[in-house]
């Protein structure tokens, strides 16, 4: 059955454009500039500060190490506390990048509540029949933990290779080990060609860690990049110290029905491949609970990709769709 958005309740709608956030946060957010960011939160490390990055890029202020709050880990799994302390990619508003924040820093509402962003992508797989797969998040996840969502989605770690640049070397950018070289991107990191190409890194080490998807099941080239959104949510209700706020870098990716899946249970709970159909039906069961961003994305862009997936050329653009 071919997907259509026509009997969904997140049926594709016109898509934001950048002038569509007008939302006081997302006023604030732009307020913001780099300076004001690195001076606020004075344990990101700048790019300058960065081993592998050009010289040019970054600013002057400088950085220190934030004192850990251990309240905020109480009952949380050891593992994922740890990757708490992985690098994000702190950006802008513009999306350009300025240096290197932990998980943690990015994740906490409060810091979120004051404007400080961060740099993600989301994967959506389809196999050979055209089915979608998702992932249900594990319970040992501190931040929107056993929710539904696309098939991976992640953040780019503030290295060379996942900023894109060409390093031309092998790179090991986690506890899950990363060996794609990067030979297309250029080492201008405000250059969106090039953060596009950091993004697709990114997305084959996750795709390894949490679903056991080898790299050479996911080749760079089978990456399509289509756009941006930007988005802000917190994890769970309103009381949550956690959140995210995000831009988000879109990826689709077609592959063979016999691709190989390992899934990491500290990282997936469950998965499973769903037609277009068969996605409005879990959307109707108030059972499930989804997570913030794959239901903006579904009731915004989805359904349309969905339905022109031998065609995505005609979705890709430059643009920050703002969903604030």
């Amino acid at each position: 059955m071919s997907p259509s958005s026509s009997s969904s309740p997140t049926a594709a709608s016109p898509a934001a454009s950048p002038a569509a956030a007008s939302s006081e946060y997302a006023k604030l957010v732009a307020s913001l500039s780099p300076e004001e960011i690195l001076t606020k939160w004075s344990e990101i490390t700048p790019l300058k500060k960065i081993s592998g990055i050009p010289r040019s890029a970054g600013s002057d202020s400088s950085s220190n190490t934030a004192s850990q709050d251990s309240d905020l880990f109480t009952g949380h799994d050891e593992e994922q506390i740890r990757l708490m302390e992985e690098l994000c990619i702190i950006l802008d508003y513009n999306d350009k990048p300025l240096g290197a924040g932990t998980k943690k820093l990015c994740h906490i509402m409060d810091n979120i509540n004051q404007g400080l962003l961060h740099r993600a992508f989301s994967v959506f797989l389809f196999n050979e029949d055209g089915k979608l797969l998702l992932q249900q998040r594990a319970d040992e996840k501190i931040t929107f933990p056993a929710m539904w969502t696309n098939t991976c989605c992640s953040h780019p770690l503030c290295v060379p290779s996942e900023l894109g640049i060409n390093t031309n070397t092998n790179t090991n950018t986690s506890s899950s080990s990363s060996t794609t070289t990067n030979t297309t991107a250029s080492n201008d990191v405000n250059d969106l060609a090039t953060a596009v190409e950091g993004a697709k890194v990114a997305a084959q080490r996750k795709l390894d860690h949490e679903l056991g998807i080898p790299l050479t099941g996911v080749p760079i080239e089978n990456f399509t990049y289509l756009t941006r959104i930007h988005y802000k949510a917190p994890s769970g209700d309103e009381r949550s110290p956690w959140g995210e706020h995000e831009i988000d870098y879109i990826l689709i990716l077609k592959t063979k029905n016999d691709i190989t899946l390992n899934a990491n249970h500290n990282e997936v709970k469950d998965y499973k491949y769903v037609s277009a159909e068969e996605l409005n039906q879990m959307f109707e069961d108030k059972t499930l609970v989804f997570t913030p961003w794959f239901k903006l994305i579904c009731k915004t862009f989805l359904f349309k990709w969905w339905s022109n997936l031998d065609s995505l050329s005609q979705f890709k653009d430059d643009e920050i769709h703002r969903l604030l």
